[in-house]
């Protein structure tokens, strides 16, 4: 079983700012991905051994705090704000940046915003095959192509779980000097393909019920469903 409270959690956004330089994993968590690291035991290990975890969920917020774990986070850290720290962060003092994931399209619309919101930041990208698995001669030449890149950042958007799995899995492979962050569907919320819930809503944790009502056929199973299953795990694991 999938303890969130035996792991050590990010507490506050001000925690980004402590994160070393170097060769770093950080991944998120919400509840859709708690639900899900309880039936894989290769995300479940890839979120627990990655270098750093962020609460991208209020219901995770409020789950540790009830279950009294190994951290208490006081506020909820969503992969766009992880997104906008280190992008500023990298703009600041120039470099470049590296999108793995999404579609051509999506990368395309993501150079276009990114050479406006941040002009000091050269971005490089890579879109994988769609496929469920990929196969070596896939996983080489992502690789290959971060290598080679060699980037100051890098985001992998390809969604919970394969996302976070694909970098736990292949993380000695890259040999890279930088932060690296799976962040899933902030490569659509920044390009703009997707919209992201008003600041009201974020505010009063109702970002999941703005995606629900956007897309209530794709969103339904993983909100109505999800969140009664979350809400029975995390009653599991307090007794």
């Amino acid at each position: 079983m999938f303890c969130i409270s035996c792991i050590k959690i990010v507490e506050t956004k001000e925690e980004l700012e402590s994160i070393p330089n170097g060769k770093v994993l950080i991944n998120t968590i919400n509840a859709h991905s708690y639900n899900t690291a309880q039936k894989d035991s290769l995300f479940a290990e890839a979120l627990s051994k990655g270098d750093y975890l962020i609460p991208d969920g209020t219901s995770i917020v409020k789950a540790c705090r009830w279950l009294k774990g190994k951290s208490q986070p006081k506020e909820r850290i969503a992969g766009w704000d992880l997104f906008q720290f280190e992008m500023e962060k990298l703009n600041e003092k120039g470099g470049k940046c590296f999108f793995m994931g999404s579609s051509d399209k999506v990368l395309s619309l993501i150079k276009e915003k990114a050479a406006i919101v941040y002009p000091n930041i050269v971005v490089e990208s890579y879109s994988p095959p769609y496929k469920q698995v990929f196969s070596k001669e896939d996983d080489d030449a992502i690789i290959s192509a971060i290598n080679l890149s060699n980037p100051d950042l890098l985001w992998i958007g390809m969604t919970a779980p394969k996302q976070e799995k694909w970098a736990y899995s292949h993380w000695n492979e890259l040999n890279i000097h930088c932060h690296v962050g799976t962040i899933g569907a902030v490569f659509d919320f920044f390009a703009g393909t997707i919209e992201r819930a008003p600041q009201c809503w974020q505010e009063h944790s109702l970002e999941w019920l703005y995606r629900l009502l956007r897309e209530p056929k794709r969103m339904w199973r993983r909100y109505l469903l999800g969140n009664c299953i979350f809400v029975y795990n995390i009653w599991k694991e307090k007794f």
